[in-house]
């Protein structure tokens, strides 16, 4: 390939190299045209999208700096900043190397079949030059002759496979863009005018990219539509889905005009296939999340975010609105896209509603805290998760839904409509708690404080079951599983291993830790070997006192459990239709149809 234009290359200008496949080495080389006296550089230290401090200098090692053949003296200030002692009237050119380890959507990947980067952990910061334009060149190989890259960079001279050199107009729209290296499979279609791509790394031959392309493309014309009606034209001239199917996994990562996706290989369609896995209705889901953050997160964002600081952690109280209420909206867009009909719809908000209700850190922290505190709990998550805080993304979905359906048994406005209303209010940027208050007093005629103090700031129980009913759905109590009733989180393999206490269940007060391996139940005189947890259940029997046989630190222990007296017929019980107007009654429900002319109100 021949090289760049030099006058094509920007006052910042990286140079990525896949260097060395085997050994998961990206080689960048990094040019500063105009270099300050004392250049600082700095790799960030998080990934705007994923709260935590993933530290990415960990991975960068032999950095060196030179001027023309001269070398410049670096000194390293803290864990991710480095100083150059350089002449301001020659270019600085800084080279080093990263090792590319990490398969998920939030760092970067290198061996013989594929490569994969965010910005944020190869490109290093210019101080002071953040927004001065920058070029990156990624460049090929003879060990990646065969390959392609797909990025939503702004291209400047590439060749047929995508390798070349791209524009970014600020750091931020540089590290916003991660790039996908390798043999993928690529599609595209149009949305309401707007070209997408969808590129697909490690499908399997059964793989049906024709039914992917088309049900994302309503994902897509539903979300645009949502946001601008039939008229205006979504943020962005063009958008890509980068999507990596391995084994096992799943997750997502929004970006400007494009999204990194996870997902296992199987939960791909299928061809042939008359009806889909659930697991790809799951995957939709998470197209439909990320797509839908396009808006809600990347541009309408949290004031905090106005401008990131990528040298530390970047608080907000407000991740269970951006994360939570696009966790309604990314389901809700599939059944307005005809993907899924309403039991399935209500299906998953069914999963969602028994999430909360089983997690006892719900009545120890607020949806609002645990946004805050997303830095240190929810992203480093242990065995007593459950206990500590609230996901921001399953609660902060059901606050969305409770607003939802009490604006709409006003008759006044809806969710829908305040999302937009904020959209023009901020002109699609950094909004706040107030501006929500606002829009939501402007629109439905009065202030609905007391209802966010309630949901969001206070632990007090969500009044779904009364305001499902309004729009034609029954909430019914259900008999829980039996590591609900006992108060478990477990992994199944070849024994019981107590991955999770939950706080004041049974489990606890019989003394259960987590960590613990649980190999047998002794009922009645009767030892029983167990390898699951239905085992027990089996060799229990109607009795509700047992005895637990569990391995702890290399020793083996007898534990007393008393089993919730449950009656042998839970039919009394088991679909009882719950009239109150909270959820603490119950930990496992169910929704059902009970207006179906309501429900099309709501959802038709």
């Amino acid at each position: 390939m021949p090289s760049p234009r030099k006058e094509a290359l920007a006052d910042i200008h990286y140079r990525v190299e896949p260097s060395d496949l085997h050994a998961h080495i990206f080689r960048v080389t990094l040019t500063i045209a105009r270099p300050a006296a004392q250049q600082e550089v700095a790799l960030p230290v998080w990934i705007p999208g994923s709260y935590l401090v993933r530290e990415f200098s960990k991975n960068l090692q032999g950095l060196e700096a030179r001027q023309g053949k001269q070398p410049v003296k670096l000194t390293q200030c803290d864990k991710h900043r480095w100083q150059a002692d350089c002449d301001t009237r020659k270019p600085l050119v800084l080279s080093y190397a990263v090792c590319a380890y990490d398969t998920s959507v939030r760092t970067s990947w290198l061996d013989a079949s594929r490569g994969f980067f965010n910005g944020t952990s190869l490109c290093l910061r210019v101080e002071g030059q953040e927004k001065r334009k920058h070029t990156l060149d990624i460049a090929s190989t003879t060990a990646t002759a065969g390959w392609s890259v797909a990025t939503g960079l702004s291209p400047l001279k590439t060749d047929k496979k995508g390798f070349g050199l791209y524009a970014a107009a600020t750091y931020d729209e540089l590290v916003d863009c991660p790039v996908e290296m390798g043999s993928f499979w690529i599609g595209r279609f149009t949305a309401c005018g707007v070209p997408h791509r969808f590129v697909v790394a490690g499908a399997a031959p059964s793989f049906d990219g024709k039914r992917l392309l088309e049900d994302t493309r309503k994902i897509c014309e539903t979300a645009i539509r949502f946001w601008h009606g039939d008229g205006d034209k979504p943020p962005f001239k063009n958008y890509l889905f980068m999507l990596n199917a391995v084994g096992d996994g799943y997750g997502g990562l929004e970006h400007r005009n494009s999204t990194a996706l996870i997902c296992g290989r199987r939960d791909l369609p299928r061809s042939g296939e008359a009806r889909p896995q659930e697991g790809y209705t799951t995957l939709l889901g998470l197209i439909s999340h990320e797509y839908f953050h396009t808006w809600n997160v990347k541009r309408l964002r949290p004031s905090e975010f106005a401008e990131y600081d990528y040298t530390r952690e970047n608080y907000t109280a407000m991740l269970w609105f951006f994360e939570g209420f696009t966790s309604y909206y990314d389901d809700l867009l599939l059944r307005r896209a005809g993907l899924i009909d309403d039991a399935a719809y209500l299906k998953l908000i069914t999963k969602t509603v028994n999430q909360v209700l089983q997690t006892p850190g719900r009545a120890v922290q607020t949806v609002a805290q645990a946004s805050f505190d997303a830095w240190v709990k929810y992203y480093r998550q242990d065995e007593n998760t459950p206990n500590a805080t609230v996901s921001y993304y399953t609660k902060g979905s059901l606050v969305a839904l409770c607003l939802d359906l009490a604006l709409r048994r006003e008759g006044r406005t809806t969710l829908d409509d305040v999302m937009r209303a904020l959209w023009q209010r901020s002109a699609g940027g950094p909004m706040s708690e107030a501006d929500l208050r606002t829009v939501l007093k402007d629109l439905a005629g009065r202030a609905l404080d007391e209802e966010l103090d309630h949901w969001v700031h206070s632990t007090a129980e969500l009044p779904l079951a009364e305001l499902l009913a309004a729009q034609g759905v029954a909430l019914k109590d259900e008999k829980p599983q039996l590591a609900q009733q006992l108060g478990l989180r477990v992994a199944e393999n070849h024994s019981v291993h107590i991955k999770t206490v939950l706080r004041g269940s049974p489990a606890e007060r019989a003394g259960m830790n987590a960590g613990d391996e649980w190999l047998g139940v002794e009922v009645q005189g009767q030892g029983w070997r167990i390898t699951k947890l239905d085992d027990v259940s089996f060799y229990t029997g109607s009795h509700t006192s047992l005895e637990a046989l569990v391995a702890r630190d290399g020793r083996l222990l007898r534990l007393p459990v008393q089993l919730p007296g449950l009656p042998p017929d839970t039919t009394s019980t088991k679909g009882r239709r719950h009239t109150g107007t909270s959820l603490a009654a119950a930990d496992t429900v169910s929704l059902g149809i009970s207006d179906a002319a309501a429900l099309k109100r709501w959802l038709g």
